[in-house]
This record gives structure tokens, C-alpha cells and sequence, in this order.
């Protein structure tokens, strides 16, 4: 009964209405809302900007454009050796373990659907049945682009349509089947180990989602839609562990999903962990 009523508490909230509210503050070019925007944000997450690329918060062209910020050289680590997996971005873990029976954990008496989350395809779901998941939270102080766990070529990318629930500790606690409800981008990469599914799950107020090979794919909203690549020639789409994938506006989470038998999580990595992008999260067998 409870995570129906909180449910029910966010459907019947104006979230468009805030959505839009929302782009357009922080898509706004004007010095007197964008500036003091920034300020106010950095300040209330304690933001390090001492690592970003550019530290001039009075420089960023809008909130989104600081949002979305590059880190300088140097500020993370990608993990080397070539049977390691990188951790795709900053912020924390939420939950990480098997995929038991097609299902995914996402809290205490909680979880939801492999096939769901990925869009629907029973083929793809055979593919990580009893394989490994993790997923990672990005908090609104973290850096918020996404980069490659795994040296791969890109096989498919599926924008799902879905809802705008927010994914904080407290929500993913509450909400069922959140992740396999909410808007998302599914990437499907081909590796070393097999198959490798990167999804970039939005959430309230997270109006976009880019990808470094397509820009942006949310919003605006639509039917479900799957795009496929070649897997070799000049229009293959290779990225290599650490390169930029993808960027969220506003927060979000991750959910990286691999194959049975294929990797081990990093011993020291639990539920609640902080995660620095790069850094080491599995090996590969």
C-alpha cells in the first residue's frame, strides 16, 4: 500500500509542468538566471569545480552546459589491464548481484524485469539470462557524463518511453518495477566477453538524454524506437574503455548488465559503495 500511494503522489504531480519549468531555467543564456543558478547549485551539493575542465562557474553558457561540465585531464583514472571493467560514472551503488530467473534486484521486496528494462526483446533478454547487473546512482553533485566500461562496438541503441519517477535512495525503495518503468536509452555493446548492455535510465525533472554517437535522444518522447550499427567499416561505432558515451541533464542512474560467466565484481564493491568513474568495478573471465 505504500508505494502505491507514493506512486500515485508522483502521477498526479505536475512533472511535465515542472519539466518544462525546469529546461527552461536551465537552458537559459541570461547571465542574471544562469549565474547566480550555478552559484546557488554549487554551493548547496558542495560541488569541487577545482576538477572540472572549466572552473569559471560565470563562464558556462547555461546551467545545462555546466551540468553536463567535462572534467579536466587527469581528474579520473581509467582502470588498466585488459580484463578489467570501468566503473561508467560517478555517484553510487545502488544495488549490483546476479540476474536470477530474468529478474533484476532493485530494493528490499523489489525487483523488475531483464526483458522490460531492455525493451521488450525476448532474443536480448536470452543473452544475459543468469549474467551479472549493477546500478550505479548519480546524485545532482555528481559529474554526469557516461563513459565505456568495456572496450566494445555498438550493436543497437532503444529508446523505451516510460515514466518520470524520481530515482533517489527513497523512491527505488518504494516504487516497483522503477527502472523498467521509467524513460530510458538501452545500448547494447558487442565485446571480448560477448554482449554488454549499457542503460541510462532518466527521471524527474531529467528531460534529456544524449549519446556521443546520436546527440540528443530524449526528449522530445515517442514510441519505443531501436536503432542497429554495423559491426564493422567506417560506420561501426567502436569506443574504447573510458571514452564518453553519453550525458545526462539533471541526474540519473546507470544499469550495466553482462552475460553469464563473463565477469567478477571487484570484492570491495557493496550496496552503497561510491563509485568515481573509471575506476575498477570487475574482471573478465
Amino acid at each position: 500500500m505504500k508505494d502505491r500511494l507514493f506512486a500515485l503522489s508522483q502521477h498526479f504531480m505536475p512533472q511535465h509542468a515542472l519539466s518544462r519549468l525546469t529546461r527552461l531555467v536551465a537552458e537559459s543564456q541570461a547571465s542574471t538566471i544562469k549565474t547566480p543558478f550555478i552559484n546557488t547549485f554549487i554551493k548547496q551539493y558542495g560541488i569541487d569545480m577545482s576538477e572540472a575542465a572549466n572552473p569559471d562557474p560565470a563562464s558556462y553558457a547555461s546551467f545545462n552546459d555546466f551540468f553536463t561540465r567535462a572534467l579536466k585531464p587527469g581528474a579520473r583514472t581509467i582502470a588498466e589491464g585488459e580484463k578489467t571493467v570501468a566503473c561508467p560514472a560517478d555517484g553510487a551503488v545502488s544495488q549490483l548481484g546476479d540476474i536470477q530467473s530474468g529478474r533484476i534486484f532493485q530494493a528490499k521486496g523489489h525487483d523488475f524485469g531483464l526483458k522490460e528494462l531492455l525493451g521488450g526483446d525476448s532474443s536480448l533478454e536470452d543473452e544475459f539470462q543468469q549474467g551479472k547487473f549493477s546500478t550505479i546512482y548519480l546524485s545532482p553533485k555528481d559529474y554526469h557524463r557516461v563513459h565505456m566500461p568495456f572496450t566494445g562496438t555498438l550493436r543497437s541503441m532503444t529508446y523505451i518511453p516510460g515514466k518520470l519517477f524520481s530515482v533517489n535512495p527513497a523512491t527505488v525503495n518504494n516504487v516497483d518495477n522503477l527502472f523498467a518503468r521509467n524513460e530510458r536509452v538501452s545500448c547494447i555493446f558487442d565485446t571480448e566477453f560477448g554482449p554488454m548492455a549499457v542503460v541510462m535510465v532518466g527521471a524527474m525533472i531529467v528531460a534529456s538524454i544524449e549519446t556521443v554517437w546520436a546527440g540528443l535522444v530524449t526528449p522530445p518522447r515517442g514510441k519505443l524506437t531501436t536503432w542497429t550499427y554495423p559491426s564493422e567499416g567506417e560506420k561501426a561505432i567502436h569506443l574504447n574503455k573510458g571514452d564518453e558515451l553519453g550525458r545526462f541533464k539533471l541526474g540519473s542512474t546507470v544499469i550495466l548488465c553482462f552475460p553469464k560467466d563473463s565477469i567478477e565484481w571487484e570484492a570491495s564493491l557493496k550496496e552503497g559503495s561510491t563509485t568515481r568513474m573509471g575506476q575498477l568495478i570487475a574482471d573478465y573471465s
